[in-house]
């Protein structure tokens, strides 16, 4: 670009702005900024006066806070600097628009009920199969059970706490256990559960040192919530109406699990213990007692020999208070090992533990009452 595109500065003895060579410089002109055309210096203004800080407040410099349109151009603007207008601070608040209802929430079980149920039937047929065709094949059953529980509520407990309870002595004295009830009475059970203890405490001492006094209590604690109870299956089945007894027991239990969820999924308010299982309402108890107790006189009444409905109210009441004490044990135990279920096994269940949680106290419970009120024969 020439030299006469923007002018030059003037020479001496000349006063004036720097403009365009074709009009030459105008004599007596204050100086002024830089060169413009002719028809753009007509169009310029006065630069607004501005406060000294930006006009939002910013960080902006001021020249640049000044250019904005949108800033105070007067020291007599009625808000002050870094302020925005009241009515733009605190707009009047719209109505607001009409939402639609929220749509009802349906209850859920929490678990997969379609395979839940299937399960459940699954494994009621096999047991009655077992139960009414050949009895020394239901106490194999029940030995299988013990051991697959056994070896769940060991690996939970070496997981989650790293107590080592050994698992063979414990998988063999529960099997032994459940067979010596069957074949010798209260007497085999009791002589089996004593024997599988002190192998626990041997079979311990291969190891070091180090635990071994919680590793030994795990152990003799699962010998005795797992297979010793569940030896008690195995001592009505005795009987001559055994199997009558076995299918009363697992019926009122079931039955009693049946009714705490239908009425506490239906009606519970009011939590039984929030602190060990918070699903347990109060009104799911008493639906428990309720369809345990008219169970129970029904097949009290039809079911077992010299057996009276009264009879039934009294067991099914004890059957609901057993099954949900030992639910609640069960409860305690995996939420002091921080799990959900003992198991995988079941699809619906859990594990063969989370099945077994309401029979294996129960069964004592219902052997006894059998034999108070029937006899054991």
């Amino acid at each position: 670009m020439s030299d006469s595109s923007w002018g030059a500065p003037p020479s001496a003895g000349q006063a004036g702005y720097w403009g365009p060579t074709a009009g030459g410089p105008v004599q007596g002109a204050a100086p002024a900024g830089p060169a413009y055309d002719a028809p753009e210096a007509q169009q310029t203004r006065p630069m607004p006066i501005v406060p000294d800080g930006p006009a939002f407040g910013g960080d902006q410099d001021d020249d640049r806070g000044a250019a904005r349109p949108s800033g105070p151009l007067f020291r007599d603007e009625t808000f002050q600097t870094g302020h925005l207008p009241a009515e733009t601070q605190n707009p009047e608040p719209m109505p607001d628009a009409p939402q639609p209802a929220p749509a009802p929430q349906k209850k859920s079980a929490g678990r997969d009920l379609s395979a839940a149920i299937g399960v459940g039937v699954g494994l009621g047929v096999v047991i009655v199969a077992s139960l009414f065709i050949v009895k020394a094949v239901f106490v194999g059953v029940i030995a299988v059970a013990v051991v697959v529980g056994l070896w769940e509520l060991t690996s939970r407990l070496q997981e989650r706490k790293g107590i080592k309870a050994p698992l063979v002595p414990l998988a063999v004295g529960g099997a032994a256990m459940v067979v010596a009830g069957y074949v010798r009475g209260a007497e085999g059970a009791w002589v089996a559960m004593a024997l599988t203890a002190l192998a626990v405490l041997v079979w311990r001492m291969t190891e070091p040192p180090e635990g071994y006094l919680k590793d030994v209590t795990a152990g003799v604690f699962a010998a005795f919530y797992v297979p010793f109870l569940a030896t008690f299956v195995a001592l009505m089945l005795t009987a001559e109406d055994g199997s009558w007894r076995v299918l009363t027991f697992l019926l009122l239990t079931v039955v009693s699990d049946t009714g705490a969820y239908a009425v506490g999924w239906r009606f519970g308010k009011h939590k039984l213990a929030p602190r060990i299982s918070p699903g347990k309402t109060r009104e799911g108890l008493l639906g428990a007692v309720l369809f345990a107790m008219v169970s129970g006189a029904l097949c009290m009444q039809f079911l077992i020999d010299e057996g009276s409905w009264w009879q039934g109210l009294l067991l099914g009441l004890a059957v609901a208070a057993s099954a949900t004490l030992g639910d609640l044990g069960e409860s305690m135990i995996k939420r002091d090992l921080g799990i959900k279920d003992m198991g995988t096994l079941l699809p619906g269940h859990g594990g063969i533990m989370d099945r077994l949680d309401s029979l294996l106290p129960t069964a004592p419970v219902v052997w006894l009452l059998m034999v108070v009120f029937v006899g054991s024969a």
